[in-house]
């Protein structure tokens, strides 16, 4: 039985373990590479996954799903087969950790069954149980689900024998993290982490495919995303060819784009300037975040020991100019950027399995881990003023965890005899931008008037939140609960949907 470290990427998912001599190393697939697309394909409602089923987007993009990577978390999507059949976010991540465990299997000569799962560091609550959740349906014991950058820092200093403070940009097909760290000697300390969870490489190929269609709409007429228009065809092209134009320019001034666009073959050319200048706001909004991380972490750019480049989409030149500008450090590109999380959370699932089993033959590394909470945790409370429900944060984000926050409040109305506790997730006042993650109706000690108590969130080291209500004065309980997540399937929903995918073969 082997541990490996799983990037479970919205473009691109990668696996990897550690050597007998302790270094980190990639398992290469089955075609013999070192990532695997996250696309299945159904065929006959046969999930297919990977180079297979990236192959089939253009022809049958109906039966092909991508990005679900950003539909964690989310209990209303899915995805439905031509043939009827319909599959969560957890059950179509599943089928490529599946897929990927087995390659790694295979590379290892042995099980691979025990894995930790690497996920952005903006991640909330909900979309981190979900990647759990979807390991254990693919049948892997999930040793803990790691942060993207901070895993990429493993890669990076897992045996470093000096102190330094490190950014981490990490721009992949989907998501943006940026994260702020003090590592050395085995030791990584979070100071502050920010990020998009829709902003990546994606959205690049989106601002150029939206130019491109309008200028094939000015010589044909057509508009080639128009919803629906031959099931989806033309756009699954458009797509592919945007991206590879994309990957072009990053090496070369000018790519052009050919379509075939109602019999005629039309040809554009794009000049890197353009599509810098295309992407210039989603290439500013990194920027803003990399500031943000920087004041929060309270650390100057002139303290910052290394900047480490993850992600693929990192090749743009414009990135890796920008970054330089910003932080006035040099790019690092001695870790791959991408297989450096997965790398990462290798050198991780080694250190928690050996921990577990104590072998003896080659010393144990030693790796410790200190993170912050990603986003705000509060409750749903009214003004004392407008009387408006806002979001009232009790532990504001990038709080090293685990932690504790408190906060005092009042009843609305004399002689209640119960309060309906909502636990939210997000870091604006406005419940337009927070995600509910729990709630509970607790009952509370009647008395005269309006009742005043404390309340208390816990959020432990695997995202664990604990709430409860105490007495202002003596601080003796009132009441107390864990979060039952709200948005993530329940212990028999994983049981039914794992025994489901084990005898499904996957290709």
């Amino acid at each position: 039985m082997s541990a490996i470290g799983i990037d479970l990427g919205t473009t691109f998912s990668a696996a990897a373990a550690v050597a007998e001599n302790g270094e980190p190393y990639i398992l290469r697939n089955r075609e013999g590479h070192s990532t695997t697309p996250s696309v299945v394909c159904f065929r006959d409602n046969k999930p297919v996954v990977g180079l297979a089923a990236r192959r089939s987007v253009t022809a049958a993009p109906a039966d092909c799903v991508e990005f679900v990577k950003r539909h964690m978390g989310d209990p209303t999507w899915r995805f439905p087969t031509t043939t009827g059949e319909e599959y969560s976010a957890e059950q179509i991540s599943a089928l490529i950790l599946k897929r990927v465990a087995e390659d790694a299997s295979t590379a290892l000569g042995a099980p691979a069954s025990e894995a930790v799962i690497t996920v952005p560091a903006y991640f909330d609550d909900a979309r981190r149980k979900a990647t759990a959740d979807a390991g254990e349906i693919a049948g892997l014991d999930v040793l803990r689900v790691l942060n993207e950058p901070t895993a990429a820092a493993l890669a990076f200093g897992y045996n470093a024998d000096r102190e330094e403070t490190l950014l981490v940009y990490d721009l992949g097909g989907g998501t943006f993290d940026c994260t702020v760290m003090r590592m050395g000697y085995g030791r990584f300390d979070v100071l502050a982490t920010a990020g998009d969870r829709n902003l990546g490489g994606f959205d690049f190929d989106n601002a150029l495919m939206i130019h491109v269609a309008e200028l094939l709409q000015k010589a044909t007429g057509l508009w080639l995303l128009a919803p629906g228009l031959d099931d989806g065809e033309t756009e699954a092209i458009l797509r592919e060819h945007c991206e590879q134009a994309k990957r072009q320019l990053s090496t070369l001034p000018e790519a052009k784009i050919s379509m075939d666009v109602d019999g005629g073959e039309h040809v554009v050319t794009v000049t890197r300037p353009t599509f810098e200048a295309l992407t210039r706001p989603l290439l500013r909004r990194t920027e803003e975040i990399v500031q943000e991380v920087m004041e929060e972490a309270a650390v100057g750019f002139g303290r910052l020991g290394s900047v480490l480049m993850v992600g693929g989409s990192t090749r743009m030149p414009m990135v890796t100019a920008m970054v330089e500008k910003v932080t006035g450090v040099r790019a690092d590109r001695s870790v791959h950027p991408d297989e450096a999380v997965a790398l990462g959370a290798a050198v991780l699932a080694d250190v928690l399995a050996n921990a577990r089993r104590k072998p003896e033959g080659r010393p144990r590394r030693t790796v410790s881990v200190n993170d912050v909470t990603s986003q705000g945790v509060g409750v749903v409370a009214r003004a004392r003023n407008s009387g408006e429900q806002v979001n009232s944060i009790v532990i504001p984000r990038n709080t090293p965890i685990p932690c504790q926050g408190r906060r005092r409040f009042r009843t609305l109305a004399e002689n209640q005899r119960e309060v309906l506790l909502v636990v939210t997730e997000g870091d604006d006042q406005d419940l337009r931008f927070a995600t509910v993650v729990g709630s509970a109706r607790l009952a509370i000690p009647q008395k005269s008037g309006a009742v005043e108590f404390d309340i208390v969130i816990s959020y432990d080291a695997d995202g664990i939140i604990h709430v409860s209500l105490t007495e202002p004065d003596d601080g003796q309980q009132i009441a107390e609960f864990d979060i039952d997540r709200q948005a993530n399937l329940d212990a028999a929903d994983i049981h039914r949907m794992r025994a489901a995918l084990r005898s499904l073969e996957v290709g």
